[in-house]
This record gives structure tokens, C-alpha cells and sequence, in this order.
């Protein structure tokens, strides 16, 4: 006789959005709190609303019907970001807000910040100092996710699960229940949630679905295929994939001179990206991948097969945002499936 196996009870709380305005208010006192809001009137066309990050201080501003436009990655990567200040004589790096953070994401966030924790802090033998004292900040709430959105496609990239948060959240009209695994933070809620069973649900399946070629059958010729034509024809090199995606990494520096006093004044780092114009240029003049179907061929390379053949795990974690924003219809998603297409004719035709 086979007997059934009991599913452990996970044991969570659940309260009312009023209580848990009352948590959130205490624990501003300690930590800065972002999740996805709407920002209205701030969107791409006219009296349109924007979705992305920003501090919150009630549970009725979080939008988690919808996808945010833009990651939680400048909360630790911000866009314009003082590296020191500089006299003539000395440098100052600057201090940060005290405060530490806590921010609502989707598991695919999640896991997206854990490929730019081995960007910053265990890509060769340097960490980035200035990465890492926002990092150690942060404390996730995951925000349950349960149903694709359009144009994901986690589950193919195996973006879509994780238990790596202190508190997971599942919003319902007018409460809210939660797995709450950080000791820091159970106390808060024993006082008022009531004890429930309580396990968060993930994306199972994507209207999207995403076939990634294996690394080790990736010919070099590949980098010349004519289907990265396609995309010098339709790109525009204006950047939203890389500014969107919770993954892009890539940033550029500049010295700002104080007027009043040129030999004096700040060195910034500020996101740049593939795709966009200036991002490859050289001292001399000299610039690489000008033609705009090269960066899309360098992108997609980049996430699914140089990081992956180095670190074993896909860079990009299939949040769809890239095919959300571009503004000429470019989908990644497509894109790595007929990479995968045009890799199995030519295996085919060897044969």
C-alpha cells in the first residue's frame, strides 16, 4: 500500500490593508519602502499613466494587477549615481541615507537582481563597493505571481520561481496574506494578522514560450547570420530594452568641473547600453557595432549564451519589459526563437 504523502502546512498571516498601513508606517521608521505605483499622466503618450518604482506609504498604492514599465534595479543601480567628489587635492565618496529598504517585486525581479549580485559581487576577484552598501540594505517583499502577463515568458527562462524574500505577499481586495519568513519582521505581524495557511503560487505557464539554443551548439558563424539584418532595418537605437531590463548592467562615467572652480567638482556613472548610439565609441574616433542589427546580435548573444556559458544560468529572466517598451514592436522573445530556428536548419543541413 502507497500512502499519500501530507503537504506540511506553511503557516502565514492575513490582515486587513488597514493593519497592514499600521506595519508599513512602523517600519518606515527604519526602512525606505519602494514598490510598483502609478504615476499619473507620466506615461509614453498623452494623459497616459506611468507603472514603475517609487516610495509608498500605504498598501493602496501598490499596483500588482499589472506590470510595472520599468524594474526595481535603480533602487541599487541607480541611473545617475556620484562615485566621489574631487578638489585638487582630494577625493570624498559620498555618504548614503541610513535607512534601510525594503521593496515589493515579482519573482522574476528577484531572480534578476540575483544575476546583477553576480555582475557587481562575484564577477572575477572585485566587488563594486558601491553595488554592494545599497545591496546589503535590502530586504525583499515578493510579491505573488501566479498568472503571465502579456508578453512574459519567465518559465522558459526559469525566471518565474523563488524563495529568496523575507516576506511573500498575496493582494486580495481589501487584505492581504503573507508568508513571512525574516525573524525580523514576524513579531509585527503576530500582534495583529491572524494565523492562516499560506503558500504563494507561481507563474506554471506563459502565453509566451521560448525555446533558448544550448551553448555548446553555437557555431562562431552565427555572428555573421543575415537574420541580424532584420533589426538594422528596425531598430532605432533608442535604449528602452536596456533601461527597462532588470538585468543591463552597463554603465558609462563622466566628470562634472564646477563652474565656479573646473578643477573641482564630481565623477558619476550613469546607465548606457548596447543598443545605444556612443555606447561602443573609442578615444581616436574609433566605434564598434554601428550597424544596429550587430547590438541586437550582441545583446541577445550576451544573455543567453556568454554569461550563460560562463555563470550556467540564462542572464535574462524572461520579464518581457524589452518587448513591452520597444516602440518598433522588436521581440526579444522572437528573436532567441528563431536564433534557436536558424540553428537547427543549418544542424540539419550538416547532417
Amino acid at each position: 500500500m502507497i500512502l499519500k504523502k501530507e503537504r506540511v502546512k506553511n503557516m502565514g498571516f492575513q490582515l486587513q490593508n488597514s493593519d497592514f498601513n499600521k506595519i508599513l508606517n512602523e517600519l518606515k521608521k527604519e526602512y525606505k519602502i519602494y514598490a510598483p505605483k502609478r504615476f499619473e499622466k507620466r506615461g509614453t503618450f498623452s494623459d497616459t499613466d506611468m507603472i514603475r518604482y517609487g516610495e509608498i506609504d500605504s498598501v493602496e498604492e501598490i499596483v500588482w494587477k499589472e506590470k510595472s514599465e520599468y524594474s526595481p534595479k535603480e533602487i541599487i543601480f541607480p541611473i545617475t549615481q556620484t562615485l566621489f567628489y574631487f578638489t585638487e587635492e582630494e577625493y570624498k565618496v559620498p555618504k548614503v541615507d541610513d535607512k534601510k529598504i525594503i521593496v515589493f517585486l515579482r519573482p522574476c525581479d528577484i531572480n534578476g537582481v540575483r544575476r546583477l549580485d553576480t555582475i557587481f559581487l562575484k564577477n572575477g576577484e572585485h566587488e563594486d563597493f558601491y553595488y554592494k552598501r545599497l545591496r546589503e540594505k535590502v530586504k525583499f517583499v515578493m510579491i505573488e505571481c501566479k498568472e503571465s502577463f502579456e508578453n512574459c515568458f519567465c518559465v522558459s527562462m526559469n525566471g518565474n520561481y523563488t524563495d529568496n524574500y523575507s516576506i511573500a505577499v498575496r493582494f486580495e481586495d481589501g487584505q492581504v496574506t503573507l508568508d513571512v519568513k525574516d525573524e525580523d519582521f514576524k513579531g509585527l505581524f503576530n500582534k495583529v494578522g491572524k494565523e492562516v495557511d499560506f503558500t504563494p503560487e507561481y507563474v506554471k505557464e506563459n502565453h509566451v514560450k521560448v525555446e533558448v539554443p544550448e551553448v555548446d551548439k553555437m557555431p562562431l558563424e552565427i555572428f555573421n547570420h543575415e537574420m541580424w539584418k532584420e533589426y538594422s532595418e528596425r531598430c532605432i537605437a533608442c535604449g528602452r530594452c536596456n533601461v527597462s531590463c532588470i538585468t543591463c548592467s552597463c554603465f558609462t562615467t563622466q566628470d562634472i568641473p564646477y563652474e565656479d572652480n573646473p578643477k573641482a567638482g564630481e565623477r558619476r556613472r550613469v546607465w548606457a547600453g548596447c543598443h545605444i548610439d556612443g555606447f561602443t565609441d573609442m578615444a581616436g574616433g574609433h566605434s564598434f557595432r554601428k550597424e544596429y542589427g550587430s547590438r541586437m546580435r550582441f545583446k541577445t548573444l550576451h544573455k543567453i549564451y556568454d554569461y550563460k556559458k560562463r555563470f550556467e544560468e540564462n542572464m535574462c529572466v524572461g520579464c518581457g519589459r524589452c518587448d513591452d517598451r520597444c516602440p518598433e514592436y522588436i521581440s526579444f522573445s522572437t528573436c532567441i526563437n528563431k536564433l534557436n530556428k536558424v540553428l537547427k536548419e543549418e544542424e540539419k543541413d550538416e547532417e
